[in-house]
C-alpha cells in the first residue's frame, strides 16, 4: 500500500520537531501537524532555556541517558546552525552545612552518569567566581548553559523542510485509525479538515498526550498514563544580572527548583517554583514575589527590596501528582500498546528540552525495528 507520508509527527515542539528531523535524516517523507498557529508555543515555548549537564536523574533511567546523549548532540547542532547559546556553566550550591550531604549526593550520581568535568568548590571557591553568592559548598558543572530554544526550533524545522518534509501549523490532530495492513489513516484540521494516510505515526504534543492517545483508535485506555499540570511562574530582576553562571539550589520534591540564570539578553531571572494546577492557566500572580524573594535570597543576601518582577509562566506535563515520585520519560512503542508503527510520548518535562535530539534518534530507532 502506498502512503501520504512515510512518518507523521503530532507536535511542532522541540521534542516533535526533533522527531521529524531524526525520521527525515532517515530518509522517510515526513509530516509535523500543530495544533498552534506557529512551532514551538506549547511547553518549548514557557521553559527556563537551560541546556543541562543531566546531573539529577537515576543512573540508567531515559531522563539521565538522553540528557547526558542530548546535551552533547545540543551543543554541536547549535554550532553547526549557527543558533544562539552560552556555555555559561552551573553552580548546585550548599547554602548552609546541612544541604552538603545533598550536593554530594548529586555529585555521585552526576559521576555515574558521565557527566563531564564537575568539580567540588569550597564556600570560598564558589564566592571567587560569583561574588555576592551565599555558599556553604558547591559543584561546578561547566557543561550546562542557556540557549536559543526558538531559533532551535526554527532550525529543526528547516533541516525537516530540507528533506522535502512539512510542518503544517493551525492544524489540530482530530484522530487516528490503524489501517489492517498497517499504518494509519490520521484525520486533521478541524472542520473541513484533512485525511492523510502515514505509515508510521509518533505523538509528541506535550500537555495534551493523554488526550491524543485517547484519540487514537486501538490505543488500550489503561497504558494511557494520568497526567498532571505541573505549573511553575517566573520573575525578572529590575537591575544587573548579579552572577554569570546557572545557580541552582538542591531540588525540591518533584522539580529542580527555584533558580538563577542569567538569559542571553543579559538580564537575570529566577524560576520556576512548582504549584499543581488543573487548567493551562498562565498567570503570574505578582504577590508570589514575597516568597521569591525569600528563596532567593538563601543563596543572594544581596537581592534588592521590590526588584523582582513578574514575567511568565509555563506547565509541565507531569506523569505524577503531589509527594508521589518523579517517574521517567515514557517512549511507548508496540511492546506497551500494541499498535504497530505508533510511538507515543508521555511526561516529557524537564530535562526534555536538552534532551530533544536523543529523544527523535531514541524515536526514530524504535520505529525502524518495529
Amino acid at each position: 500500500m502506498s502512503f501520504d507520508f512515510d512518518a507523521t509527527v503530532v507536535g511542532a515542539g522541540a521534542v516533535g520537531l526533533a522527531c521529524g528531523r531524526a525520521l527525515a535524516k532517515r530518509g522517510l517523507s515526513v509530516l509535523v501537524l500543530e495544533r498552534e498557529p506557529h512551532i514551538g508555543q506549547g511547553v518549548s515555548s514557557r521553559n527556563s532555556e537551560v541546556i543541562h549537564g543531566g546531573l539529577y536523574y537515576p543512573t540508567g533511567s531515559l531522563k539521565a541517558r538522553y540528557c547526558v546523549a542530548g546535551r552533547r548532540l545540543l551543543y554541536a547542532f547549535l554550532d553547526s546552525h549557527k543558533v544562539d547559546y552560552r556555555r555559561c556553566g552551573k553552580l548546585v550550591v550548599a547554602t548552609d552545612e546541612a544541604e552538603v550531604a545533598r550536593i554530594e549526593t548529586i555529585f555521585d550520581l552526576a559521576t555515574a552518569n558521565e557527566v563531564e568535568a564537575l568539580e567540588h568548590l569550597t564556600g570560598a571557591q564558589a564566592r571567587a567566581l560569583e561574588p555576592g553568592l551565599n555558599a556553604h559548598a558547591a559543584i561546578l558543572s561547566p557543561e550546562s548553559g542557556v540557549f536559543d530554544s526558538h531559533g532551535y526550533m526554527l532550525a529543526l524545522q528547516g533541516e525537516i523542510e530540507d528533506a522535502g518534509g512539512s510542518v503544517v501549523v493551525s492544524t489540530p490532530f482530530e484522530r487516528a485509525e490503524p489501517l489492517p495492513g498497517g499504518g494509519f489513516t490520521i484525520t486533521a484540521g478541524g472542520e473541513g479538515g484533512a485525511v492523510l494516510t502515514t505509515r508510521l505515526l509518533v505523538t509528541a504534543p506535550g500537555l495534551a498526550a493523554q488526550t491524543v492517545a485517547g484519540r487514537i483508535e486501538g490505543y488500550p485506555p489503561l497504558n494511557i498514563p494520568a497526567g498532571h499540570f505541573g505549573k511553575g511562574v517566573y520573575f525578572r530582576l529590575t537591575g544587573k544580572a548579579p552572577f554569570e553562571r546557572l545557580i541552582y539550589p538542591p531540588p525540591i520534591p518533584g522539580a529542580l527548583g527555584t533558580h538563577y540564570r542569567k538569559d542571553l539578553g543579559g538580564q537575570a531571572v529566577f524560576g520556576p517554583d512548582l504549584v499543581y494546577v488543573e487548567t493551562e492557566d498562565y498567570s503570574v500572580d505578582p504577590a508570589r514575589a514575597a516568597d521569591f524573594e525569600r528563596y532567593i535570597r538563601r543563596f543572594w543576601p544581596g537581592l534588592p527590596d521590590g526588584a523582582l518582577t513578574p514575567d511568565y509562566a509555563g506547565i509541565r506535563p507531569k506523569l505524577h501528582g503531589p509527594g508521589e515520585p518523579q517517574p521517567d520519560f515514557q517512549l511507548r512503542g508496540r511492546d506497551d500498546h500494541g499498535i504497530p508503527g505508533l510511538v507515543a510520548l508521555f511526561g516529557i518535562e524537564s530535562p526534555g528540552l536538552t534532551s530533544s535530539l536523543a529523544i527523535g534518534e531514541a524515536v526514530a530507532d524504535l520505529l525502524h525495528h518495529d
